[in-house]
C-alpha cells in the first residue's frame, strides 16, 4: 500500500507561484508513474499532468501547459508540481496519485492511478 501526502498549496494573488510537493511511503514509488490532479467546487475532477516513472517524460493538460512543470526525486520519494502565473481559474484542490505499479505510460483517467493522496487547497484571487 502506497500513502501520499501533498503539502504547499495556499492562498496567492493572480500572477504568483506556487510548489507543491506529494510524499510518499513506501518502497515502490520509482515503480509508479505520478499524477496531478484538481478539482474545483462545483466541477469533476481535471487531470493536471503527469511524470514517468524515471522523471524522463512529462505530459500536461492544456490548460497548464507552459505554466506548470512537474518533477520527480525517486531518491527522496517526492513529486512536485511548479505552478507559474496562476490564475484565478487554477483555485482547486491538488491531488497527486501514483499509478499502476510498473506501468509505462498512465493517462488522463482518473481510473489509471492506484493511489491518492487527501489532496491540498490552492487559491488564486483575482
Amino acid at each position: 500500500q502506497v500513502q501520499l501526502v501533498e503539502s504547499g498549496g495556499g492562498l496567492v494573488q493572480a500572477g504568483d507561484s506556487l510548489r507543491l510537493s506529494c510524499a510518499a511511503s513506501g518502497r515502490t514509488f520509482s515503480r509508479h508513474a505520478m499524477g496531478w490532479f484538481r478539482q474545483a467546487p462545483g466541477k469533476e475532477r481535471e487531470f493536471v499532468g503527469r511524470i514517468s516513472r524515471s522523471g524522463s517524460s512529462t505530459y500536461y493538460a492544456d490548460s497548464v501547459k507552459g505554466r506548470f512543470t512537474i518533477s520527480r526525486d525517486n531518491a527522496k520519494n517526492t513529486v512536485y508540481l511548479q505552478m507559474n502565473s496562476l490564475k484565478p481559474e487554477d483555485t482547486a484542490v491538488y491531488y497527486c496519485a501514483a499509478g499502476r505499479l510498473d506501468t509505462l505510460l498512465p493517462g488522463r483517467r482518473a481510473t489509471e492511478y492506484d493511489y491518492w493522496g487527501q489532496g491540498t487547497q490552492v487559491t488564486v484571487s483575482s
